[in-house]
């Protein structure tokens, strides 16, 4: 590996796929059910990029989001349905990019599943909102990077690390294979 990864003596690196991916994907959305979800075009004045509360993840890993049929992401997705997720699980840990496919729909069942009093916020019909729109991004692949034993070992192998010289930074990191 050529990177600061090589000065370190362990083992830094695990892909994950299958069910490995799906629940990587659930531990982060669990610690933070926000991320930044970019369409591959821009059309409003946010270029495609916007914060967006993670509804739900399914045991396949597709990651579920509640829309406006009129929001510019919306239009976004029906120009072009790729989409990239970033997501962070904790201040310094627990990172996550997932690149999908997003699709649309006006599942009033899912909506209904999906639905928290909050969301009155943007949808002021309640949960029967006419404008409310599922969608659900299925992930073709992704990267993580994280700590192997959480922050305290983390925060105590920097520690050591730089008192002694040498690269200890607890880091796992792979791609994510859903």
């Amino acid at each position: 590996m050529d990177s600061i990864n090589a000065q370190q003596p362990e083992d830094n690196y695990e892909d994950v796929s299958g069910d490995a991916a799906v629940q990587r994907i659930k531990a982060t959305v669990r610690k933070s059910d926000t991320c930044f979800f970019c369409t591959a075009v821009g059309t409003g004045r946010s270029g495609g990029t916007r914060p967006m509360s993670v509804q739900d993840v399914d045991d396949e890993g597709n990651l579920w989001f509640l829309s406006s049929s009129d929001s510019h992401k919306n239009r976004e997705i029906g120009q072009q349905p790729e989409v990239r997720l970033f997501l962070q699980g904790a201040e310094h840990a627990g990172f996550l990019v997932l690149t999908g496919t997003a699709s649309i729909s006006t599942d009033r069942t899912k909506i209904k599943q999906l639905w928290e009093p909050i969301l009155r916020t943007w949808f002021t019909g309640g949960e029967d909102d006419p404008r409310i729109t599922v969608i659900r991004v299925q992930p073709t692949g992704g990267y993580y990077w994280d700590n192997k034993h959480g922050a305290v070992v983390a925060g105590a192998k920097m520690l050591v690390g730089a008192a002694i010289g040498k690269t200890l930074d607890d880091s796992i990191e792979g791609r994510v294979m859903p």
